[in-house]
């Protein structure tokens, strides 16, 4: 993303923010995960809103580079922030991301099995989660298999 390149060079590794969309993705009352090739955890697919996205299209486009797949009819699920989305990468780059998380169980197309962002990507049942869950993603995907009220904002 230039947006975010452009930044990093006029603040270096100072606190970006940023807004993230992800969307969970059911099927028959299971969740789509994918399998990050940078981090040895599962989250949901999603990533960084472009400008002059709306967050819908922000998460329809994540979903389909991430898994191949076309999601339809999404729902808000939930709008995350705090504490907990505050992120240092490896590199020293820091970032606070809101993150905005639709959920869809509708969808078409074939899930891609591996690319560059994902190692595999596999449905879990809400009580077989993987323990591995991304640290900032495992919020949405806890109060996913708990059922909690939607929408979120916390």
């Amino acid at each position: 993303m230039d947006y975010i390149k452009n930044m990093r060079k006029l603040i270096g590794h100072e606190t970006l923010l940023t807004v993230g969309c992800g969307v969970i993705i059911e099927d028959d009352d299971r969740i789509l995960l994918q399998h990050r090739t940078d981090a040895d955890n599962w989250c949901i697919p999603g990533g960084m809103m472009e400008m002059g996205e709306t967050f819908e299209q922000a998460a329809r486009r994540e979903a389909w580079e991430e898994t191949g797949l076309t999601v339809a009819e999404l729902e808000l699920f939930g709008i995350y922030s705090g504490e907990k989305c505050f992120v240092e990468y490896p590199n020293k780059d820091k970032v606070f991301s809101v993150q905005i998380i639709f959920k869809a169980n509708r969808y078409t197309g074939n899930i891609k099995l591996e690319d560059v962002e994902s190692r595999e990507h596999r449905f879990f049942n809400r009580s077989e989660l993987p323990a591995n869950l991304n640290p900032r993603q495992k919020p949405f995907i806890e109060d996913w298999a708990e059922k909690k009220s939607i929408p979120i904002i916390s």
